[in-house]
């Protein structure tokens, strides 16, 4: 009898302890509701922090322009506005005088001169440099690094030895000369120096790697599978370059055009070196104001329409590519 009295004591206390361990286990329970109460709304900071990244990645962009365009460019705006007296000093009254100075009888013959050399050394140069780019981008195979570095080789020594080097081939007594009397082909030497030749030659010489570079990117990318479908489909080799070659190389064509005639037209090394009074560029004309006769005031009017006809060159390369394309 005892015993069952314990018994049923121990059970009393143990279901005891099991609703205390229940009831502890509930008050430790989580709220849901002030679980799932709203938070305060977070700041942007991330979007702010990318703001002020990209404002400080084209901060020095910006100061850079600023600094060695802008500022240069007014102040060459600001002083073809002037003309100099005769002690070399700027003039406070503002006129277009310069301006009309550059398109009078002696400067215009220049301009045109100019206009026509970077024009005959852009078709030179895409003339020479297309079936170049061409071979490389079709059977360079494992060696086009090789011939890349080949085209860019002439970069690697200074543009004035190379022009120099030309002098010393081209000139009355040169190596062509030379060569040419050995062979008995001339009996006297010709002149190749000096003239509007040996300029161009000079030119399209310093400027080809620019062309070649450019085409033979756009050729590179050429799907070589629609030059099969062309001549399976019965195109002979010409009709397949004029309608299928020519016209998806057409960026590239625009590149190197622009990437020859804009800095032709600037240049002066060129005629000066290989030239004479007769092959004089705009780029001489403005050489000479500036360091021989001192006036600037020109020399800036005359830096003002080359950029223009630079502007223009440019606008009409694009504008006749959109057409080519629409076209075709």
């Amino acid at each position: 009898m005892a015993n069952n009295n314990l018994s049923s004591l121990d059970r009393a206390e143990q279901q005891i302890d099991a609703s205390s361990d229940n009831n502890n286990f509930t008050e430790s329970k989580p709220d849901n509701n002030l679980a799932a109460a709203p938070s305060a709304p977070i700041k942007p900071v991330k979007q702010m922090s990318k703001k002020a990244i990209g404002i400080l990645l084209v901060t020095p962009f910006v100061l850079y322009i600023v600094t060695f365009f802008l500022l240069p460019l007014g102040s060459v705006i600001s002083m073809s506005t002037h003309t100099i007296n005769d002690d070399y000093m700027l003039t406070p009254a503002c006129s277009l005088e310069n301006f009309r100075t550059v398109f009078n009888a002696d400067n215009l013959p220049i301009l045109l001169r100019s206009a026509k050399y970077a024009a005959c050394t852009t078709l030179f140069c895409l003339l020479l440099g297309y079936p170049l780019a061409w071979y490389i981008a079709r059977y360079g195979g494992k060696y086009k690094p090789l011939l890349l570095i080949l085209v860019m080789l002439p970069f690697w020594t200074s543009y004035l030895i190379r022009i120099f080097a030309w002098m010393t081939i081209l000139q009355s007594e040169g190596v062509l000369n030379t060569f040419l009397i050995s062979v008995g082909l001339i009996s006297e030497p010709l002149n190749l120096l000096n003239t509007h030749f040996s300029v161009i030659l000079g030119l399209t010489y310093g400027f080809l790697p620019f062309a070649i570079l450019p085409l033979y990117v756009s050729l590179e990318k050429l799907d070589m599978s629609l030059l099969e479908a062309a001549a399976d489909l019965g195109a002979p080799p010409s009709e397949t370059f004029f309608k299928v070659i020519f016209p998806l190389s057409l960026p590239g064509v625009t590149a190197a055009s622009l990437l020859t005639f804009v800095p032709t037209m600037g240049d002066f090394v060129t005629p000066d070196v290989l030239g004479g009074v007769d092959t004089m560029m705009i780029g001489n004309l403005i050489q000479q104001q500036y360091l021989a006769f001192f006036n600037w005031p020109l020399g800036s009017a005359l830096s003002l329409v080359l950029m223009a006809i630079m502007l223009l060159s440019i606008l009409a390369f694009l504008k006749m590519s959109n057409s080519m394309e629409s076209l075709v």
